[in-house]
């Protein structure tokens, strides 16, 4: 995948974009995306696309956004959930649409970092055909375990594991958790069956249940399932402790799993050649809201960190994470379907 100089890349297109759109404008009237330039957006309701499923952490959390988003614009903006094929039908979806900043793509690691390393293929490519416009935060993972299993941590989890060979399952309801799942395995030496999901809620039910054995899940996904006593949290993936859930320990505090460290992430895109000013414009407001106290008190409640960013930025740290995300799937032994 080409990723060298990848936000001058989608400035350039940009650019190119919004002169063949100028061009075009001069013979047939002004398309929507040219209000940007009076001043005029929005001008008519933002949809704001979601990969993933309602009751999921990124769902809770886009929908807080979307309402607060829609204050600072004065607009309308949507929430509208596309859950399938690992974010894919999101992602194509969002790729596809017109560049006119009435579609907008609220996604974290799955489509951005984790799916080009898991798929043979894929519809779109996370970096030519988006605009970065803000990182949003982080979603801590936890590992949590189904009540009935006899651990209450993960040093007692892993004897169970040596003691009970064959038995271990987990869930996952995105790419955090298949990684995650898989890099434990490797790492301790004990098999465990994965047991994949289309999203989240899904697999936390059949956690509770008893279906599976154990998942690793976002704390905005969990937390109240934890709090409620229906599963048990015994660890964060992340390689330091969460502010968020401070009593839990990092996977890496066991000696097995030293340098275990995933962390999952949440930002703000657009299609390719977003008029600048508009990407400018939704930018101001993400990340003051990202940065501000009445988000952050709102959103840490559901477990995410947040944060915000410039354009250039998110587009920096996209690339970057392709590549940490592509050697944490190889050294997890995960085949590309």
């Amino acid at each position: 995948m080409q990723t060298k100089n990848a936000t001058e890349t989608v400035a350039v297109e940009s650019r190119r974009r919004f002169i063949s759109i100028g061009a075009a404008a001069g013979l047939v009237g002004a398309a929507p995306w040219a209000f940007a330039q009076d001043g005029g957006y929005p001008k008519q309701p933002i949809k704001l696309i979601v990969p993933f499923a309602a009751g999921s952490g990124t769902d809770a959390v886009a929908r807080i956004t979307a309402q607060m988003l829609g204050e600072a614009l004065k607009a309308s903006v949507i929430v509208d959930n596309r859950a399938g094929a690992s974010g894919v039908i999101a992602a194509e979806l969002v790729a596809k649409a017109p560049p006119d900043g009435y579609t907008l793509f609220m996604t974290t690691n799955t489509t951005h970092s984790a799916n080009p390393s898991l798929m043979k293929s894929l519809p779109y490519d996370p970096v030519k055909d988006f605009a970065p416009v803000s990182r949003m935060g982080n979603l801590p993972f936890m590992l949590v375990v189904n009540n009935d299993l006899p651990v209450k941590s993960v040093a007692e989890l892993l004897a169970w594991g040596r003691a009970h060979p064959g038995k271990l399952t987990y869930a996952s309801g995105n790419s955090t958790g298949i990684v995650s799942g898989a890099t434990l395995s490797r790492m301790s030496g004990i098999p465990m069956l994965h047991v994949p999901y289309k999203s989240t809620p899904p697999a936390i039910a059949d956690l509770i249940g008893g279906q599976v054995s154990m998942m690793v899940v976002d704390l905005a996904a969990g937390l109240a399932t934890v709090k409620a006593g229906k599963m048990r949290a015994i660890a964060v993936t992340t390689q330091e402790r969460t502010k968020l859930f401070p009593e839990l320990p990092p996977l890496a505090d066991t000696p097995e799993l030293k340098g275990f460290d995933i962390t999952s992430w949440n930002g703000v895109f657009a299609p390719a050649g977003t008029p600048r000013d508009v990407v400018l414009k939704l930018n101001k407001a993400l990340s003051e809201m990202a940065n501000g106290a009445a988000f952050r008190e709102r959103v840490t409640k559901l477990g995410f960190d947040a944060f915000g960013s410039t354009p250039e930025e998110l587009g920096a740290f996209t690339v970057s994470e392709l590549a940490k995300w592509k050697k944490l799937i190889q050294a997890a032994g995960i085949q590309p379907e």
